[in-house]
């Protein structure tokens, strides 16, 4: 009775300052939609828990009871941030001549554009799940990636988890075809950086995991170098998860179905929609023109 008391009274400061948990960051400022509804999400999580093991004495969850309307988001790609292969090639060639780091790290950034992967998924991906002929085009087989949860939140005490494909069953796999210029990046980067230990294509100098703040300051050095001083202020290929978005967008500019961009993105095909619909917005247009050429074949008078 008494534990019950007592987490009624964090439960009491919980419904009482949860606004503070999900409407701020650390810092004191405003938190992004997306933090908000995650933090929300998991003390929500917590509480539910608590109602099970039954620590509450009421018998649902309390947050229910709190009455919040969620931030709205912007979830679709801003075009802004999508670079075109031209600009792509660029920086990737500014990583390359970052010395032995950047060529490492050359073929990491060329998963996220040519394959569409998320830097997690790259992170982990292992000499097994690449078949790299020598011509034509090759195949990369995800089943897996490589996150940071923090050592308190895994089962060997570690700071990093493998964990299955989002939003895919433990044992799924997602095959991506990639094109022959990449397979021959990847070829060549097997060929003179090697392998892990257990496979994976990219480490770090001690054969550890890849760290975002490490293969960020090369993006961030790629960028700088690259870009021009107002392409390097706007929002273009900021973050290194921007390939990801510019791979799938110059997939459906290109005239690529869109449910086999999904697929290879690991989207379903709602998603696809909600995320690039102003690159869809912009392929609809072409397509449009391209019937109206067609139709006035048609209709013009002989």
């Amino acid at each position: 009775m008494a534990g019950q008391n007592r987490f009624s009274l964090q439960q009491a400061n919980f419904i009482y300052f949860w606004p503070l948990y999900t409407g701020t960051s650390i810092h004191g400022s405003e938190a992004s939609p997306r933090t908000a509804k995650r933090k929300r999400a998991c003390l929500s999580d917590v509480l539910g828990l608590a109602v099970e093991e039954q620590y509450f004495t009421m018998p649902v969850n309390p947050i229910t009871a709190v009455k919040w309307s969620a931030p709205k988001s912007v979830e679709a790609v801003d075009p802004e941030t999508v670079a075109n292969p031209r600009q792509v090639r660029a920086l990737l060639a500014g990583v390359r001549e970052q010395g032995p780091r950047g060529r490492h790290l050359e073929a990491f950034f060329g998963c996220l554009y040519y394959a569409a992967m998320r830097p997690a998924e790259a992170a982990g991906l292992r000499v097994s799940q690449c078949h790299l002929p020598e011509t034509g085009w090759g195949m990369l087989t995800l089943r897996q990636g490589i996150v940071r949860a923090g050592r308190n939140w895994t089962d060997d005490g570690t700071a990093h988890e493998l964990r299955h494909l989002k939003a895919r069953a433990k044992k799924d796999s997602r095959p991506v075809p990639i094109p022959p210029h990449f397979v021959r990046l990847l070829r060549q980067h097997i060929a003179t950086q090697g392998t892990a230990a257990d496979g994976r294509l990219f480490r770090t100098n001690r054969d550890g995991l890849l760290q975002e703040t490490g293969y960020g300051e090369v993006w961030a050095k790629a960028r700088t170098d690259v870009l021009s001083e107002a392409e390097t202020a706007s929002l273009l290929a900021r973050r290194p998860y921007d390939l990801r978005h510019a791979g799938v967008s110059f997939w459906l500019s290109s005239g690529v179905d869109a449910m086999e961009c999904a697929r290879r993105a690991g989207h379903s095909i709602a998603v696809l929609h909600k995320v690039y619909a102003k690159v869809l917005d912009q392929t609809r247009e072409r397509a449009n023109d391209r019937i109206d050429a067609a139709l006035r074949e048609w209709y013009e008078p002989e």
